[in-house]
């Protein structure tokens, strides 16, 4: 296992964030996936599954011999542009101060969104996204490397891109899609028990897990779920979709308006999280 890479990965996106002055990775990925739909789009699986072959042909290609760096310090850098921890804190930290800020976090229409509606959006997206920027990329790291880390991103990136379920995504996106879920499916469920644990829910688990079952995704309800029973709320429930109203379930049995209190207190999380990481990588690097 790759503690030592995965905490110098971790401390490094702690402290540092985004490096502004390089084109990050996931956003050449995005270039890569958008000349590729411009020249070959068509809404079939089989033109979808060679989407996902070349990006990851292209990364395979390019990381592997990057892997082959026999400096720790040089690989975790590089490591650290797949996990957003930062970023993430302080993207969900801004709402508080700009509330509109939260058309760039989230997919769901926010032109008619109540206080109460961007505060759960702040919070379900926080939860989730702790899934997907942070302990997935962080797992497959610390289990497959450089490699497997960005080979997370790039289907990550996929899914995110064309994994939608709509007219023009439906085939093209769903080999994404379904890639995205199979490696989501550990590391969602790590995500949610870590929430509970940290949270000091830990009996709040069995719920947990039932209620994170109802959403539609196999993986985003439950840490979504696990954010709503360690906060006493209940997330989820109607939105708006590209101006659809959706009839999503409720997450969670506690108090249905959200405050800025309740978002600053599943911010919280995040300095036990830090906490509880570096120590279990640093006692996998002194082991």
């Amino acid at each position: 296992m790759y503690f030592d890479i995965a905490l110098i990965a971790y401390i490094t996106d702690r402290i540092f964030g985004e490096f502004t002055f390089i084109r990050h990775p996931v956003v050449l990925m995005g270039d890569f996936i958008t000349a590729f739909e411009k020249r070959f789009y068509r809404d079939t699986i089989v033109r979808g599954f060679w989407l996902v072959f070349w990006l990851l042909a292209a990364v395979l290609a390019l990381v592997t011999p990057i892997s082959l760096i026999g400096n720790p310090w040089i690989l975790g850098i590089i490591a650290s542009t797949g996990i957003a921890g930062k970023m993430l804190y302080t993207s969900v930290s801004n709402v508080l101060n700009d509330p509109q800020s939260i058309r760039y976090l989230v997919s769901r229409d926010t032109e008619n969104l109540s206080e109460s509606d961007i505060n759960k959006a702040a919070i379900e997206t926080y939860a989730e996204n702790l899934s997907d920027g942070v302990i997935a990329p962080l797992f497959y790291l610390l289990v497959f490397g450089l490699v497997g880390l960005f080979l997370y991103k790039a289907i990550n990136t996929l899914d995110s891109m064309v994994g939608y379920r709509n007219d023009k995504y439906e085939k093209f996106g769903k080999a994404s899609a379904r890639l995205d879920d199979v490696l989501n499916y550990i590391p969602s469920r790590i995500t949610a028990v870590l929430i509970v644990t940290l949270f000091g829910k830990l009996g709040k688990l069995r719920q947990t897990w039932r209620y994170g079952a109802l959403h539609e995704s196999p993986n985003a309800g439950y840490p979504i779920a696990a954010m709503a029973f360690s906060l006493d709320l209940s997330l989820g429930g109607v939105t708006s979709y590209f101006g659809k109203m959706k009839e999503k379930p409720y997450f969670g049995k506690g108090r249905r308006e959200i405050s800025d209190g309740d978002v600053r207190r599943a911010l919280a999380l995040q300095w036990k999280l830090d906490t509880l990481v570096i120590i279990v990588l640093a006692a996998g690097v002194i082991v």
